[in-house]
């Protein structure tokens, strides 16, 4: 997972660059490797969550997401996964 979040006016941007393979059922059968997609992501500054998606395999191998939320310089920006097994991955840093 990279992570960058950087500070202007008082808005972040947010570029989240997620580690997965996003393989469904189908695909799976298909390329005989096992299923592995994310299901949720989820992001948080200081301790609030600020964005979330529901996600599925329908998305491409190693997602790419990015948004703008309201914020500053030295906040903690924290990125949560949770993949179809239900393993959740989380990783963390802070507003440039």
């Amino acid at each position: 997972m990279k992570i960058k979040a950087k500070e202007k006016k008082g808005l972040v941007e947010v570029k989240i660059l997620l580690d997965s393979p996003m393989v469904g059922k189908e695909e799976a059968e298909t390329r005989k490797v096992e299923v592995d997609f994310l299901t949720h992501v989820t992001a948080k500054i200081n301790g609030k969550v600020i964005w979330e998606a529901s996600t599925g395999p329908f998305l491409s191998k190693n997602p790419y997401f990015m948004f703008n939320v309201e914020g500053k310089k030295g906040d903690e920006l924290v990125i949560e996964t949770i993949n179809d097994k239900g393993v959740v991955d989380s990783d963390k840093d802070q507003v440039k």
